[in-house]
């Protein structure tokens, strides 16, 4: 898919992966319809987009409410390509330990966000000479991490949306992209409103991190390029393989090396 004159939406648009996503789409000719629950971050956004600002327009939005979604839909009818970025992670605590309402902030946002805007732009993306819809997952919804259980079942039920699209849409012109993260450099426990504690902050130090400049590039390339699905990072796509091998194997090892996160 061509970049240059398209209309993107990028959610989680105010920092992160999000927001380099956008700033890169615009760094390619693109227009962008930057969206994020904060204001102030989306305000950042559009001053390190310099002179691209023009072609950035910024809404604040909660992607978990469904009437704004079908409303700000109503507005882009002439959008060429959603971009699911934004999601949170949970406490970092056992199943047992999860209070219901964390486990439904997390569904809410990583899960139904995505499917709330899919379902709102869905029917104009069907109209455009070509689309391209792309959806954040995480290396957690094939590998599972302790105490991210319930996050990891939001980002796999992802998967399955993004791949029953797939299906769904073979006979039509748009193009499906799912990403699978690794370990990103992004502020993502801090947004969530989560605390990892010293020692899952010792433990997460001794990993490779993938820049979120990196990743916001790979995730355009592969809409330009119609990839289907892509890891970012050496641990995503060694624990990729890893899980498809055995996935008894893969959860071992993520539980020796990440189970200090439980306290």
């Amino acid at each position: 898919m061509r970049i240059s004159g398209k209309k993107f939406l990028v959610t989680g648009a105010g920092n992160g992966m999000g927001r380099e996503v956008t700033l890169e789409l615009l760094r390619r000719g693109a227009k962008v319809v930057g969206v994020d629950v904060n204001d102030t971050f989306l305000k950042e956004t559009a001053l390190l987009a310099g002179d691209k600002g023009s072609s950035l327009e910024t809404f604040k939005l909660d992607i978990t409410d469904r009437p704004a979604a079908i409303e700000l839909a109503k507005q882009h009818i002439d959008l060429d390509g959603l971009v699911n970025v934004a999601g949170i992670i949970q406490p970092f605590v056992r199943v047992n330990d999860l209070d219901f309402s964390a486990a439904d902030r997390v569904m809410q946002i990583n899960f139904f966000g995505p499917f709330n805007l899919i379902k709102a732009f869905l029917p104009g993306l069907l109209n455009r000479p070509e689309a391209h819809i792309l959806n954040v997952s995480s290396m957690g919804s094939y590998a599972p991490v302790p105490g991210q259980t319930i996050y990891g079942a939001s980002k796999a039920a992802l998967n399955l949306l993004t791949e029953g699209l797939r299906s769904e849409l073979s006979e039509t012109k748009i193009k499906l992209t799912l990403v699978w993260p690794g370990a990103i450099g992004t502020n993502i426990s801090q947004n969530s409103g989560v605390s990892i504690g010293n020692a899952a902050s010792a433990e997460s130090s001794k990993m490779k991190v993938t820049s979120a400049v990196e990743a916001g590039r790979m995730m355009v390339d592969a809409i330009e390029n119609e990839q289907k699905r892509i890891y970012i990072g050496g641990d995503a796509r060694f624990m990729g393989r890893l899980s498809l091998w055995s996935q008894d194997t893969a959860a071992k090892l993520i539980y020796k090396n990440l189970k200090s996160l439980l306290g």
